[in-house]
């Protein structure tokens, strides 16, 4: 018990073998309510914004038996310690944790220290990983049996071997998870053991990932293979007659952003659903939030707006933002949006569904122009204007386009902030480095603010850099803002979506530029 007297748990989570949208549901949930992630090097980063803002987030650092930030004692002595706290624990492991994660070391460790604790399974690498690479453990034209096994030896079992002929002589499919590092050493036990030197093999790097890369070739010839294409961990190793099946069910086509690195300035809280489009496309998404929005701090304004709803013709709403915002202050008020006397506008399709799950009537949304011109437009052809009353709920500082049009059509417009955009702490120094060293591929900015920021980060060098990456906007107005901060943009999105912005790179990359 904590001192507030509140029991603390710790949940052992499988994050599975590297996509993060392979985490299972009860994990997600057990991360959204945690107080403290404690994770592995190879538990997808995109998690850990699935965890409260104010949870701690520990790396532990571990990957196989590699040189890890903490020993495995301390990494249980935290849990435990944490949990004495009183706190919800989720330890984020890649993969599932029984599987090579020593799981079961740390459950046995809440169980004699008498802390509660539970176990979510997650996708192993020896299957996901396989899998995503278009190969099966088992089929029964080739294999009724597989096994897996660790490459790595326990430095603390020095004197203990893999019974390699007996795992050469039993499974159809032979599955070795951290191996690569001694590749050489597992091929040549398993023909010794009686392995057919030309048994079909691979080893798949970064599975199920955007930096996956499959090597195959006949076991004899598989380190050769591994060695000139420079594969190195994390990878799975599989051995058997199920690798032939690869050529013809490989389902993951290439992409047209495959492997390639792109950062993501939105809001941590907003990058999910661009990041997710990128890893569709193939990318690996880098978040570098440059936004972070916050509740106005004087509510007064907005409070007596919400107070006066009725007497409003027509309700705007420029972004799902100021959507969530005003909803908020409204539940807070206790103040209902259902059914509100004053018409609902929204700029563009993503606000208007933002609008429905606060269960507010959307009655206009422009046919085509998404951003404050367009629902200018829209709003004078479809409403009557003159000596009308509309309320604006917006960001503390945005564009004065609608209230200033709707004022000169003779509108009485209250322009109220709900919400705040400020600038998110971000390793200004670490951004600058990778930029120079062209980790980057990409750039992608979703409004005026993130672009200045970023541009505000860089120093002479990386501003040279970031200026060879390929960009994209998510409309017209930011890409204005990137030509004014010196930054070309290779693509602008169609519409306002973040599947609309990746298809809009993607086809920009795949074409002249």
């Amino acid at each position: 018990m904590s001192a507030a007297g509140r029991a603390g748990r710790v949940i052992l989570v499988g994050a599975g073998p590297g996509d993060p949208d392979l985490i299972t549901l009860k994990g997600a949930a057990a991360l959204r309510r945690a107080d403290a992630v404690v994770y592995d090097a190879l538990a997808p980063s995109e998690l850990l914004d699935l965890a409260p803002p104010g949870a701690q987030r520990i790396n532990v650092g571990k990957r196989g038996h590699e040189a890890p930030t903490r020993s495995q004692e301390e990494t249980v002595e935290l849990l435990l310690e944490l949990a004495r706290q009183g706190k919800t624990v989720v330890r984020l492991k890649g993969g599932d944790p029984f599987v090579f994660g020593r799981g079961a070391e740390e459950a046995s460790a809440c169980s004699d220290a008498g802390i509660p604790f539970e176990v979510v399974p997650g996708v192993s690498a020896a299957i996901g990983a396989l899998a995503c690479a278009g190969i099966p453990v088992t089929d029964r034209r080739y294999a009724a049996s597989f096994a897996v096994v660790t490459g790595h030896r326990d430095p603390t079992r020095v004197t203990e071997k893999i019974r390699w002929r007996g795992l050469a002589e039993s499974a159809d499919t032979l599955v070795v998870l951290m191996g690569v590092s001694h590749l050489d050493e597992i091929t040549r036990s398993l023909i010794e053991a009686g392995r057919d030197p030309s048994t079909p093999a691979a080893v798949v790097e970064w599975g199920s990932t955007p930096r996956q890369r499959v090597v195959e070739a006949p076991l004899a010839e598989l380190v050769d293979r591994v060695r000139e294409a420079d594969l190195r961990a994390p990878a799975a190793v599989v051995v058997g007659d199920v690798v032939r099946l690869r050529s013809a069910i490989h389902w993951c086509d290439p992409r047209p952003l495959a492997g390639k690195r792109v950062v993501v300035t939105r809001s941590v809280e907003q990058a999910g659903e661009l990041s997710a489009a990128l890893r569709a496309a193939g990318a690996e998404p880098v978040v570098v939030p440059m936004i972070r929005l916050v509740p106005v701090e004087d509510p007064s304004e907005v409070e007596r707006a919400i107070a006066q709803l009725d007497d409003y013709d027509a309700l705007l709403f420029t972004s799902a933002n100021a959507v969530r915002f005003f909803a908020e202050h409204a539940a807070a008020g206790a103040r209902s949006l259902c059914e509100p006397r004053a018409q609902v506008v929204c700029v563009g399709p993503a606000t208007a569904q933002a609008a429905a799950r606060a269960g507010l009537r959307v009655d206009i949304v422009p046919p085509e122009r998404y951003d404050a011109e367009g629902m200018l437009a829209e709003i004078l052809h479809a409403l009557p204007v003159r000596g009308a009353r509309f309320l604006l709920p917006r960001a503390a500082s945005a564009r004065e386009v609608l209230p200033d049009g709707l004022r000169e059509a003779g509108a009485y417009v209250d322009a109220v902030p709900v919400y705040r955009n400020v600038r998110p702490e971000v390793d200004a120094a670490a951004v600058r480095k990778a930029l120079v060293r062209a980790e980057f591929f990409a750039l992608t900015f979703t409004s005026p603010s993130a672009v200045r920021r970023f541009v505000e980060l860089l120093d002479d060098e990386s501003r040279a850099a970031a200026a060879r990456c390929a960009t994209a906007a998510i409309g017209p107005v930011t890409a204005e803002a990137m030509r004014s901060a010196g930054l070309e943009p290779w693509a602008v999105a169609a519409g306002p979506s973040a599947a609309e912005l990746v298809a809009a790179l993607a086809e920009t990359v795949g074409g002249s530029r």
